[in-house]
């Protein structure tokens, strides 16, 4: 069978995993506000419509967590064929909808494929990929992600001005399955992992892969046999290290690697990126942008968002990791500051705006107004230069081979817990607290830009094995940056991460591709 070969047509279907769930996420976010969902689902309240918005999540949660163990065993690719059927049968049961636990249902199946998807598409990426682009290559998940969501919107937007009735987010809600097939189809003209098919000891099948990635198919190409024999040392180590399963996750050589990988992605969460994109309709409803306005002005801030994470994807190599995640904290930091303040100065607390109950706090000067809509857009291109993409590259890095795919999925797992107690969080604080919801938030971009700074080790330019001896030299957070490492130093990095005791070279070989345990 035809296979695909080259790494960005691979990064470009395989991160519709990615498109799902941008698909989700602005599915909810473009009809929260609509006439035909309002009427149908008789206007739920704060709680209700945090629940329904949630659901999602919860869906993904469970998906993230089960991703790694199925991951290990069915595959990359198998996996995402699976993913690709939970999907559809999701958007089947969304379009057909008849009340909000139906609704709920279709929602959490739906969450179950995004939650596999957005873990294990990382890791099959991040497997594929050169260190010298591997940043860029897996970022392109957040970049599918961004598109999702501003597609998803636009067939949200046109069916709500045009379709009457239910039919309106039916049609938008059935759309979803298509990307869901084109992503299963795709699966069956990919390679797999090649570092998967080297834990399974398919090793003539992971050369010939390794060969057409890096080697235009030529399996005496130097550079496939360091990489062949860097699989190798990894694979041996490994196998000589008891497999603890999840909880080995948790042990004295990798709990270090696990607070990394979980925090980045719940940090993402906290810094409160998504929360804009699921309620950013409310936002703009409390500024005065309201109906068709209001659409409007929320299809230009997923445009913002489309074009700065596609900005930022050729160069986040070169940037690193820990600068675009300090810095990105820091300045989301001072527009959530910002905008708490502008609207707790120019606003006043009614019961509804525009008939709408969970919104309490409505802005009555127009300059405040059009200034918290510019520290939207502003905060939204911010997020997708820095951690929209980033906290997803660093979360596939740090974990070693035999863990990779567990690891990840909790690491999105934290992501998914995070984002399900914030979506049903921020309907009741824009209720209950209102402006206020902007500083916890300011709060938490101060506190995360601080974590940063002392705890993640830089990861950009450095294989995966090289990354494991850079958390095996404990050096400072802030000092990792300048370690590299040499083929023995990784293998011995290894070993130290397995807590085995020495690497022993053949007479002679003195490194290089010969070094064996």
């Amino acid at each position: 069978m035809y296979t695909i070969w080259n790494i960005y047509v691979l990064a470009g279907f395989g991160t519709i995993g990615g498109a799902l769930f941008g698909f989700d996420v602005s599915s909810m976010s473009a009809w929260v506000g609509s006439a035909q969902y309002l009427d149908y689902f008789n206007s739920p309240g704060s709680l209700q419509q945090g629940g329904i918005t949630a659901s999602m999540s919860a869906g993904s949660f469970l998906g993230s967590i089960i991703a790694g163990w199925l991951c290990d065993r069915l595959g990359r690719r198998g996996i995402l064929k699976v993913a690709s059927v939970i999907w559809i049968v999701g958007a089947v049961l969304q379009c057909s909808a008849q009340n909000v636990a139906h609704l709920c249902v279709g929602r959490v199946v739906s969450g179950l494929a995004i939650g596999i998807t957005s873990s294990q598409v990382l890791v099959y990426l991040a497997e594929l990929a050169p260190a010298s682009t591997r940043g860029r290559i897996v970022g392109i998940q957040q970049w599918a992600i961004d598109w999702g969501i501003l597609i998803m919107y636009l067939i949200s937007y046109g069916c709500s001005v045009s379709v009457a009735g239910p039919a309106a987010f039916r049609i938008a809600w059935g759309v979803q399955g298509i990307p869901g097939l084109v992503l299963g189809g795709a699966m069956f003209f990919f390679p797999e992992s090649p570092r998967w098919l080297a834990s399974h000891d398919r090793w003539d099948e992971c050369l010939h892969v390794l060969a057409h990635l890096h080697g235009h198919g030529n399996r005496e190409d130097p550079t496939v046999l360091l990489e062949l024999e860097e699989v190798k040392e990894a694979v041996r180590i490994e196998a000589e290290s008891k497999d603890l399963g999840y909880a080995g996750l948790l042990g004295p050589k990798l709990w270090y690697r696990t607070m990394c990988g979980v925090s980045v992605q719940v940090w993402q969460q906290l810094l409160g990126g998504n929360v804009m994109l699921y309620y950013i309709v409310y936002i703009f409803e409390m500024a005065g942008e309201r109906g068709n306005a209001g659409l409007t002005s929320a299809i230009i801030q997923y445009v913002i968002f489309l074009v700065t994470t596609g900005f930022i994807l050729p160069f986040v190599d070169r940037c690193g990791r820990r600068p675009l995640l300090i810095y990105g904290a820091v300045a989301c930091c001072l527009l959530h500051f910002i905008s708490g303040a502008l609207m707790a100065s120019y606003g006043r607390s009614v019961d509804a705006v525009d008939g709408n109950a969970i919104l309490r706090w409505e802005l009555t000067n127009a300059q405040a107004a059009k200034a918290i809509i510019a520290m939207c857009y502003i905060f939204v291109g911010i997020y997708g230069l820095t951690w929209a993409p980033v906290a997803w590259i660093y979360a596939a890095e740090v974990f070693p081979l035999r863990y990779r795919a567990k690891g990840v999925g909790i690491a999105a797992s934290g992501n998914w817990i995070f984002n399900l107690a914030l979506a049903l969080f921020v309907p009741s604080a824009f209720t209950n607290i209102q402006w206020q919801t902007y500083m916890i938030f300011g709060t938490f971009c101060a506190v995360m830009a601080a974590w940063v700074f002392l705890l993640y080790p830089e990861t950009a330019g450095k294989s995966l094995e090289e990354i494991d001896f850079v958390f095996v030299a404990k050096v400072p957070a802030w000092r990792s940056s300048e370690v590299g490492a040499t083929f023995e130093q990784r293998v011995e990095g290894k070993r130290g991460m397995a807590g085995l005791a020495e690497v022993e070279h053949e007479e002679g070989g003195g490194g290089g591709i010969g070094a064996k345990v």
